[in-house]
């Protein structure tokens, strides 16, 4: 069908579930609803953990993006230590400002990530915060018992902490050339005994909640939830994308990814605490084109565009936090804002950003949420900056179009080719793909990665030869 036929479908569809986002908006204490609320002029918003009674910030930090000593993050200097002193800083903030819950990860960073967090943390009563960190066993290397149990022994000692308070089974769903789904899934935490063996730790009090992070197929995560109806594991919370864009159209933006109205529907059905991740679409919902953007300040002209997406992932009930990978100051300052405290999203403003999220996939973008999982390449390109670049020429409206030889689409051309040059490195850029297809298996947004590398090359090619 085309594309008028395919809205006339869902029309109906995405009302219903839009409804359904108003309908179980958090009415308690914990989450004012008062009209006058003004960002910033409060105190943070909580969310309690039904199975343990934990007062959980409802904005928490991701520690995978944390700044670097010569700037940026590891993807801007890919050998430069973290900064510590600076991490140390924003960790201070956020606490002395609410926040406590800290997400990390063996492998964020390049493994740096729960080193710098635990040395951060430690500085603080460990009744002060909670930690969040996951069992990354993606290599088939660490698939057996012994090397899944190192794993999770050495996190507690990077931490510098003998419990984890939330431990997830790290971005499920996925498959490889080899594997399906259910194989790759049995093979990391069945066939080995480690589910189990959290289980036990969870008995012994070194795990407080246990959960997992899903990416993929459905199918998986309907039989995670199916274990838990059938009291074969209990999970005490899941991790999940979800944004405005993806409650409705993330079938638009990849036909195989999962609706965040349908993962959401399921666990709150179920009184399952909801952890969000990608609120922002990996950074585009902060950084969206002009004549979206102005769409937003004419509403409200003081509030930043960002600002309406962790609105929006913090306003359903049973969601207990919703993480920001922070890298700098000015974005912790602004995020504790906006849940400091949370002005819900009115039934009317959602069904203004249920506009907007259908005019932001409608852009030729690539979903591309930067999250570093295809990397390392074994052919050195850069495929998070690439697409990044591309995807914020878009947004900004700054692709060349129009008459080829016009002054302005020459001009556009120009920067544009400047533009990729100077952030990724003519050896890293996407004419060297050979779409062997290694970072493909590891996409948690089932982007046909190599595809996508061909159509941004053969476009700098059409630009280079119009030269």
């Amino acid at each position: 069908m085309d594309r008028r036929e395919f809205l006339k479908h869902i029309g109906a569809a995405t009302v219903a579930s839009s409804v359904v986002l108003s309908a179980c908006k958090n009415e308690t204490a914990e989450t004012p609803v008062a009209k006058d609320v003004i960002d910033g002029q409060g105190k943070m918003t909580y969310r309690t953990n039904p199975n343990t009674g934990d007062k959980v910030s409802l904005l928490g930090y991701g520690m995978m993006r944390l700044p670097v000593e010569e700037g940026g993050t590891l993807r801007d200097h890919p050998d430069s230590p973290i900064d510590q002193e600076l991490v140390n800083q924003e960790i201070d903030y956020a606490i002395e400002h609410g926040m406590n819950y800290f997400d990390t990860s063996p492998v964020y960073c390049k493994g740096m990530s729960e080193r710098a967090t635990g040395i951060a943390l430690a500085r603080h009563p460990r009744d002060s915060y909670y930690i969040a960190t996951k069992l990354s066993n993606f290599s088939p290397s660490t698939w057996d018992t012994e090397s899944s149990k190192t794993m999770f022994e050495n996190s507690l000692k990077e931490l510098q902490t003998d419990y984890v308070d939330y431990l997830l089974l790290h971005s499920i769903g996925g498959e490889t050339k080899e594997l399906g789904f259910m194989e790759l899934f049995n093979a990391r935490f069945i066939d080995n005994g480690i589910l189990d063996w959290l289980v036990e730790q969870k008995k012994a009090g070194r795990i407080r909640n246990l959960g997992f992070s899903f990416h993929g197929d459905p199918k998986l995560f309907d039989t995670m939830l199916q274990w838990h109806d059938e009291g074969r594991y209990h999970w005490d919370f899941v991790q999940i994308q979800m944004n405005y864009v993806d409650w409705n159209y993330a079938h638009r933006i990849e036909p195989e990814n999962v609706n965040a109205s349908y993962l959401y529907d399921e666990l709150h059905s179920r009184g399952i605490p909801v952890v969000i991740m990608e609120p922002l679409l990996g950074g585009r919902l902060a950084s969206l084109p002009e004549h979206i953007t102005k769409q937003m300040q004419e509403r409200e002209p003081e509030t930043p565009v960002a600002r309406w997406a962790f609105r929006y992932a913090g306003t359903p009930d049973g969601i207990l936090t919703v993480l920001s990978g922070m890298t700098y100051m000015e974005h912790l300052v602004q995020n504790v804002a906006t849940y400091s405290p949370l002005r819900p999203i009115s039934m009317e403003e959602e069904t203004f950003l249920m506009k907007i999220a259908e005019e932001i996939v409608e852009l030729p973008t690539v979903p591309c949420t930067t999250c570093n999982y295809c990397m390392p390449c074994p052919f050195g390109l850069n495929i998070p900056a690439i697409f990044s670049y591309y995807n914020k020429s878009v947004t900004d409206d700054v692709m060349p179009t129009g008459n080829h030889e016009a002054k302005a689409y020459r001009e556009a051309r120009r920067r544009f080719l400047i533009g990729y040059d100077r952030n990724i490195p003519s050896l890293r850029q996407a004419s060297h793909c050979i779409g062997c297809g290694q970072c493909k298996e590891h996409c948690p947004q089932k982007i046909d990665i190599p595809t996508e590398l061909h159509r941004i090359d053969d476009y700098v090619e059409q630009l280079k030869q119009q030269g």
